[in-house]
């Protein structure tokens, strides 16, 4: 009765926490917003282990400290980690400083690959990562509200409307997650950045939801 009372909640009690993530996400409060219950869940749930999240965490701290004492104001660059595989978005001023940010992420501890996908351009102004902050938001609700798809096994960033996915899925799960997110207004593209997983695994997974994957590979 726990377990059927808690499917019923999920779907609405997430969408409400990640519409209050867009109204606080710049001023970096998601756990107060959402709630420790909530984000432990969606802990519990993810598809790495706790010592890869934590990992992840670092990385991202790491990386984001090392490449604002390279660029200084000279760049708008974002880091994202999932399973220690990076992805560098934004905008920096010429390839040297495209190559040198990718750089000092992959000499970050624990750092497996970069995916760089920053562009040659002035760095985007606050009204620009407001809507991509939306986007993120409508694609991560429409996820949650998807019933054949675990939206805690996808992570979404969005930059200048282009939409990059992350997370470890299979390949079904991922070209159907893309789909969807195409689908949705002020998407321009998506890019799928995934660590795919077999069928076999995720069905390990799907029998043990509230535990962590055996090991990080």
């Amino acid at each position: 009765m726990i377990k059927k009372s808690w499917s019923k909640l999920a779907r609405p009690v997430a969408v409400i926490g990640l519409c209050c993530v867009t109204a606080m996400s710049l001023q970096g409060c998601v756990e107060m917003v959402v709630g420790s219950a909530v984000m432990g869940t969606f802990a519990a749930t993810d598809r790495r282990t706790f010592g890869a999240q934590t990992e992840d965490k670092a990385i991202v701290i790491k990386g984001e400290t090392r490449v604002h004492r390279l660029l200084g104001k000279n760049g708008h660059v974002n880091v994202n980690s999932f399973n220690r595989r990076v992805l560098l978005t934004g905008e920096v001023v010429d390839e040297n400083a495209k190559s040198a940010a990718e750089r000092e992420l992959r000499a970050v501890e624990g750092v497996v690959s970069v995916t760089n996908e920053l562009v040659i351009a002035g760095a985007s102004d606050l009204s620009a990562r407001s809507s991509d902050t939306l986007v993120t938001t409508k694609v991560k609700a429409t996820f949650v509200d998807t019933k054949d798809i675990s939206a805690n096994a996808f992570k979404v960033v969005t930059e200048a409307g282009v939409v990059y996915l992350m997370g470890r899925v299979t390949q079904r799960e991922g070209t159907h997650a893309a789909n969807i997110a195409s689908s949705i207004s002020g998407v321009r593209k998506v890019v799928k950045v995934f660590e795919y997983i077999s069928e076999e695994e995720l069905k390990t997974y799907q029998a043990t939801p509230d535990k962590n994957p055996p090991s990080d590979n």
